[in-house]
């Protein structure tokens, strides 16, 4: 008996070829970054019909799914905002994703996967949002979701704060009161604690001997809107950040905050990590400056704050409750008070040639209360220095 074997690839081109239904090279992008002219549906989300003029609608996707999306890789979804995976159209739809675009030439979408309260991400890559997201969420009293590795090699979970307004902590102390968002390791005592405004904020945190991690939300009754969107993706060991890093940057100069960081904010109560910037080819040391004026608010809780005599005094005897450290070449310097440098420097330039390049954050679980405007915290631009300058 013989077999005869039948060749897809030419099966798909013979029915290209001779189904004229897909508009020419010119109308038709197949990246679909041309959305909008090509009939992409609107709302972003594939609209078949406009592909195919005279034919059967059911015949290209039946044809196009004998083959599988060739590699998995992240790709851009066609609104221009979000990312998304790449893979067959039949299982973005199985696992209840979106298709926002093509990708793998043609043969897959950008599928899109979203997740709200009391649901379980178990892709690599979700976006977390409120209830009625895109539009402020009300009358709110708990959030939780479960986020589950997608194989054992997942060795950290990051989580970029895209939005993210949450009620202000106690504006004496800093502590989370009211509104309270928490990354749970399992049974273990680590845990990360936020509340605030943090868009554009990012952590790592380490799931190397855990099978999943919970984001709790405690919400206060009162009738705060909120508001929120996280990206949450899984990071293999290559792509991970360095151990003890919740915040990691990369590229030659950026900015850097501590974490509630605005004009009506106060820095947060509890709160200890380092942030920790990847040094680039060719580059041996970094400087920081403060963003602005008033970048640098973070009062010695020993003596009280206001006085540049009395923040010196506390610098000098390391007596800064709340406080940044910087490794520089002499000795790690400990800040606080109402300026990075001491009083006299200015522009105030601080540089180090000790790598790797970290900062220190070091916030006393409770602190005596003091004015919010003294304790706003640290904007920081940092900007790494050639070999040789």
């Amino acid at each position: 008996m013989k077999v005869r074997v039948v060749n897809l690839n030419y099966v798909l081109l013979m029915h290209l070829i001779c189904e004229p239904g897909i508009s020419s090279a010119e109308d038709f992008d197949i990246w679909g970054d041309r959305a909008e002219k090509n009939g992409l549906g609107k709302g972003n989300e594939m609209n078949f019909s406009s592909m195919v003029k005279n034919s059967d609608i059911s015949r290209l996707p039946r044809v196009l799914n004998f083959f599988p999306v060739p590699f998995v890789e992240e790709c851009k979804a066609n609104d221009g905002r979000r990312r998304g995976i790449c893979m067959n159209t039949y299982e973005c739809r199985i696992q209840e994703g979106k298709s926002y675009g093509f990708c793998a030439l043609g043969f897959g979408v950008c599928c899109v996967f979203t997740a709200t309260c009391d649901q379980e991400v178990i892709n690599n890559l979700t976006y977390f949002v409120n209830p009625d997201f895109p539009d402020l969420t009300k009358g709110m009293s708990s959030c939780i979701l479960n986020v589950k590795k997608i194989e054992p090699e997942i060795s950290q979970i990051r989580l970029d704060f895209v939005h993210f307004n949450l009620g202000q902590p106690n504006r004496q102390t800093g502590v989370c009161e009211e509104d309270v968002f928490q990354i749970i390791a399992g049974n273990s005592s680590e845990e990360f604690t936020l509340c605030g405004l943090n868009s554009g904020q990012h952590v790592y945190f380490d799931v190397n001997s855990l099978d999943e991690i919970k984001i709790e939300m405690t919400l206060d009754k009162k009738a705060v809107s909120r508001f929120w969107e996280i990206i949450i993706t899984q990071m293999t060991f290559t792509e991970q950040a360095p151990p003890g890093c919740l915040q990691y940057f990369t590229g030659p100069d950026g900015t850097i905050q501590t974490m509630n960081f605005a004009d009506n904010g106060r820095h947060l109560a509890n709160q200890d990590y380092n942030i920790c910037i990847r040094q680039e080819e060719g580059m041996c040391s970094i400087a920081y400056e403060p963003c602005h004026e008033n970048a640098f608010r973070i009062a010695p809780n020993s003596l009280g704050s206001g006085d540049e005599e009395v923040d010196t005094i506390s610098r000098a005897l390391k007596m800064c409750n709340d406080k940044i450290v910087l490794p520089c070449d002499s000795e790690d310097l400990e800040h606080c008070g109402l300026s990075l440098c001491p009083s006299g420097n200015s522009p105030c330039r601080i540089e180090s040639s000790v790598t790797p390049f970290n900062i220190g954050v070091h916030f006393a679980e409770s602190a005596a209360e003091a004015s919010p405007e003294e304790n706003l915290g640290m904007c920081l631009n940092y900007e790494q220095i050639p070999c040789g300058d």
